[in-house]
């Protein structure tokens, strides 16, 4: 029987990055690390144990694929306009100054314009993949933070539409009117047929899952899925736009449907399977002969990525007017080499812009910024220093800590400061009102804080880490606070500071594991709840109750369980 070329390098790849995730697991380091490692250090330019990389580049491409359409099941329609209104102007901002930035930078060192723009393009992107695993594994994605680098992620993604149509044109060596013609018309081809995709797949897809759900076979169901993932982005493709667009429309199509939950839940087993290969495959295109002959090129690009786009992506969070906490852990998680940029490397090198040997030390530092990257996002919240040396750009920039708070609309006195105004936060002002006593809102989230005020909440766009902000709040005469922010690194902070501020204040806050109970009591919160007790405690409460048991015997397993939760030294 004739082997298939593919079949041992694909059974290799899965024992290989199995062992060494589970070392990384051990070690505390980000699985995402230990799989570009895996492909670093076993593939051709390794200890070549992976031969052949062409057969694992094509189950990449189709990691990418299920990757941006899973991508786009989480963000729908609706919620990417929502996330768009608050963010689209700092990711517009990241990566026009990251272009700006390496073009001028390109241009200064004696290369053409167009051979700028191109690493420009490269530069300005960021890996969505590796960072929103990051943000995932951490449970940050719903933070201030995780919001800005989400919404400027996706705009990067749509941002490689016109740089995938523009890279073949700057190598073309025409005149500078014909290339801009050329470059409209491919934008406003790109743009039609996002609209017409958009547009067919609304009216004709929920009728076809519908007809499908009716089958009642799991299986069909999600071969139809797949059929308008993978169908989705071939289309794209036969206009020339990307497959991983395509991919991206067919989620954000199939999330606006009633079967989105039931679709995400179906793909993300294959999704995960396929991007494993994809980040592997990704570590073997790193190349250490480079690093060898060009070590002082490699780690200047490195230290672009890291320290250079940081800076680029930092400017941007503030001059949205996010906080330096926020920016700085911002800068930090955008602060890498994005997937589409090996896309642009290729399509440079085809269309004669650059040269193989011309990319392949930016190839080297970028896949080593992407290895970099969980690393630092897990050490980003507990490093000070670059938001102690943001300070003065605060300040020059004009970013407050706290909008004024009108003193004629709530009292700033026996009033209850409430930190964050999501579902938790929304339900215990509601209480309040309902009880008469006056609340002052903190909010990190500008779109959240505008329909708050026009609601007639007395919402504020605040940092609640900064004493300023707790000070204008007047903490140390309120009756309590509230906290009930997803951001548990921040978590602590805001109870740091508040207990310096107001020693005797009642501090009420949530965390979302019994783990961070103990640390948040240790720095001053008054009480903690853990929302993964309360979700169990209140099962428990409706499975004992669906039993029919006595309320008295129901009411006893609920103090045990509580106590058994909450006593000195308990864990999760």
């Amino acid at each position: 029987m004739e082997e298939l070329p593919f079949l041992r390098e694909l059974a290799v790849i899965a024992a290989l990055g199995v062992a060494v995730t589970v070392v990384f697991a051990r070690l505390r380091l980000p699985t995402v690390a230990g799989l570009l490692f895996a492909g670093a250090l076993f593939g051709p330019s390794g200890l070549s144990v992976i031969h052949s990389s062409h057969s694992i580049e094509v189950l990449a491409q189709v990691g990418v694929v299920l990757l941006l359409f899973t991508i786009g099941l989480e963000f729908s329609l609706h919620r990417l306009r929502h996330i768009f209104r608050s963010v689209a102007l700092g990711g517009a901002l990241q990566v026009f100054l990251s272009i700006a930035v390496a073009a001028g930078t390109c241009v200064a060192f004696g290369q053409s314009m167009q051979r700028g723009l191109f690493f420009g393009f490269v530069f300005a992107l960021s890996s969505t993949a590796i960072v929103l695993r990051a943000l995932h594994e951490r449970m940050e994605t719903d933070a201030p933070h995780g919001r800005f680098i989400v919404g400027t992620l996706i705009f990067q993604d749509l941002c490689v539409i016109p740089m995938v149509l523009v890279v073949p044109l700057l190598g073309q060596g025409s005149a500078g009117e014909s290339v801009g013609q050329a470059i409209s018309w491919a934008l406003l081809k790109a743009a039609l047929v996002v609209v017409v995709t958009i547009f067919t797949a609304r009216k004709v897809v929920p009728k076809i899952l519908s007809w499908v759900d009716a089958s009642r076979s799991r299986e069909v169901f999600l071969l139809a899925v797949l059929a308008i993932c993978i169908g989705t982005a071939y289309l794209t493709s036969l206009v020339g736009l990307s497959l991983a667009l395509g991919a991206f429309l067919g989620g954000m199509v199939v999330a606006d449907t009633e079967y989105g939950h039931r679709a995400l839940g179906d793909v993300l087993p294959l999704r995960d399977a396929f991007v494993s290969v994809f980040f592997v495959s990704l570590g073997m295109l790193f190349d250490v002969q480079v690093v060898v002959r060009q070590p002082l090129t490699v780690l200047l690009l490195l230290l672009a990525f890291l320290v250079a786009k940081s800076i680029v992506a930092t400017l941007a969070a503030m001059v949205m007017r996010f906080p330096r906490r926020v920016a700085w852990l911002a800068g930090v998680g955008l602060a890498n080499f994005g997937e589409f940029g090996f896309v642009l490397c290729r399509l440079g090198i085809d269309a004669g812009v650059v040269k193989h040997d011309d990319v392949a030390p930016l190839l080297a530092g970028g896949i080593t910024s992407m290895f970099l990257t969980p690393i630092l996002v897990r050490a980003a919240p507990h490093v000070t220093a670059g938001e102690i040396l943001l300070a003065p750009l605060e300040r020059l920039i004009g970013v407050r800590g706290v909008d004024e708070i009108d003193t004629n609309k709530v009292a700033l006195k026996d009033h209850v400061v409430l930190v964050g105004f999501g579902v938790a936060g929304k339900l215990a002002a509601q209480a309040l009102a309902a009880c008469e006593i006056p609340c002052v809102i903190l909010e990190l989230n500008a779109e959240t804080v505008r329909t708050a005020r026009a609601q007639g909440q007395a919402a504020y766009y605040a940092d609640a880490t900064s004493a300023e902000a707790l000070g204008h709040a007047h903490l140390n005469q309120a009756r309590a606070m509230v906290l009930l922010i997803n951001d548990a690194q921040a978590n602590q902070r805001v109870v740091n500071t508040a207990r310096r501020l107001a020693p005797a204040l009642p501090i009420l806050t949530r965390a979302r594991f019994l783990g961070e109970r103990a640390g948040l009591l240790q720095v001053g919160a008054t009480d903690v709840v853990a929302e993964e007790v309360e979700a169990g405690v209140e099962v428990l409460s409706r499975l004992l109750r669906s039993l029919e048991l006595p309320a008295g015997t129901i009411e006893q397993r609920l103090v045990e369980a509580r106590q058994a939760t909450q006593a000195p030294g308990a864990r999760s």
